[in-house]
């Protein structure tokens, strides 16, 4: 027998106790480890440690700590020992979650590779200061080790000089996402999920079941959210946004651009979207209300009114003090437009001429004139050519008075001919 200091939670599971007298103790069905909370300030990346067994003692389950633990090995087997078993109330691991029941064959996010694994062993390790878990196995070894027919298969393969492949993902690389267990508010910065892309988060999202996806969007903060559910399939979003509350979905809604909360409106049931609509504040509401005007097939349906405008007469030196105030997004700055002096679009000006240019010139003697616009109610055929033709980020949007209406942007421009594309 060599005394262990790695070793698996599957082979763990149904081992017998022993004392220091070889007396049997028990059997193990569980294995209790707390997870570490992780402040917002904190670089900290403790693993989980055990700090207790779920057991089976004459018939009954009971919890217990296991002093002075010892795990042996013999062939493939385990064998638990330990000083003295000492029987503790339920309460005692209310902080900890069992790994069996909460990770075993459960979905995690594999952090570094941005998807949903499933988790087949647990590997964990044994120092003076514990046992901890330090990785995952995600692998076909695991799998096989489950069902105890890993050594066979391996002798197999090894005739071929082959092996069983393997991967194990380190517990610092992953992200629990059973919430009914682990209660994760995703809204805190240093959450591992927080620095996945909201597209990788999206996918994520799209591969949980039902009742999973909407635990896991509620947790995030409203800014996140709406950022995720951006990046969602429209199907995705509608379910989302159904089984949230009124007033979350609202909140997230407000969040995003008003085109983007219009789009997803006009997919929704009459009767939801007016419950929507009146819980979201009256100017985002009014915003949306007057996009879900325009018809599918107009460019007013696919424009966003978040853009940036400024009047003639203003300076290059007071737009840049604004922008570096604000801080739009970067859509915003894919056009700079002009007003005259009747709040009618004079002209645009671009970045470049922005950074170029002296801080007290006045924005009518750089803009350009020559704009090329498109009315609200024209047909979204045109947009593609002018965009193609012109080599154009954001197309002006103006009502017949020439007054701006929005601009619509290239990125909105594409998806909208690949959705076309993937319903033809």
């Amino acid at each position: 027998m060599t005394s262990l200091t790695t070793f698996y939670l599957s082979r763990l599971i149904g081992c017998t106790i022993f004392d220091a007298r070889e007396n049997k103790l028990g059997k193990i069905l569980d294995v209790y480890a707390r997870i570490p909370v992780v402040q917002s300030d904190s670089l900290d990346t403790s693993k989980p440690q055990v700090i207790g067994f779920s057991v089976k003692v004459d018939g009954k389950k009971k919890n217990a700590v296991l002093n002075e633990l010892q795990i042996v090995k013999f062939g493939i087997r385990y064998k638990v020992q330990c000083r003295t078993m000492t029987f503790v109330t339920p309460d005692t691991f209310d902080s900890a979650l069992l790994l069996k029941e909460s990770i075993l064959d459960k979905q995690i996010v594999d952090i570094t590779g941005r998807k949903l694994v499933r988790v087949n062993d647990i590997r964990m390790v044994v120092i003076p200061a514990g046992a901890f878990v330090v990785a995952v196995d995600v692998g076909t070894e695991g799998l096989l080790r489950r069902i105890g027919i890993d050594r066979p298969i391996q002798n197999i393969l090894q005739l071929f000089r082959g092996k069983i492949p393997s991967k194990f993902i380190l517990w610092d690389e992953v992200e629990t996402i059973d919430l009914k267990t682990l209660s994760i508010q995703l809204s805190t910065s240093r959450s591992k999920l927080n620095t996945l892309h909201p597209s990788d988060l999206a996918d994520i999202i799209e591969d949980l079941g039902r009742e999973s996806k909407t635990s896991l969007f509620s947790s995030l903060d409203e800014e996140r959210a709406a950022d995720v559910l951006e990046e969602l399939e429209m199907k995705e979003q509608v379910h989302i946004i159904e089984s949230l509350p009124v007033e979350k979905a609202a909140d997230v809604l407000e969040k995003m651009p008003a085109n983007e909360a219009a789009d997803l409106m006009d997919h929704l049931e009459d009767e939801k979207a007016e419950q929507l609509l009146n819980e979201m504040e009256l100017s985002a509401s009014e915003e949306v209300r007057e996009l879900l005007e325009y018809h599918d097939n107009t460019v007013g349906s696919l424009m966003t009114t978040s853009v940036l405008t400024f009047h003639e007469n203003q300076t290059i030196g007071e737009v840049l003090a604004y922008i570096k105030e604000e801080q739009p997004e970067m859509e915003s700055l894919y056009a700079i437009f002009v007003l005259d002096e009747k709040n009618t679009l004079a002209g645009t000006i671009s970045l470049r001429d922005l950074l170029i240019s002296d801080l007290q010139t006045r924005l009518n003697e750089v803009m350009n004139e020559n704009m090329t616009c498109v009315n609200d109610y024209d047909k979204l055929d045109s947009l593609s050519e002018i965009v193609s033709k012109y080599n154009l980020l954001a197309v002006p949007v103006t009502n017949d008075d020439n007054e701006l209406e929005g601009m619509v942007v290239v990125d909105d421009i594409i998806d909208d001919l690949l959705d076309k594309r993937r319903t033809t």
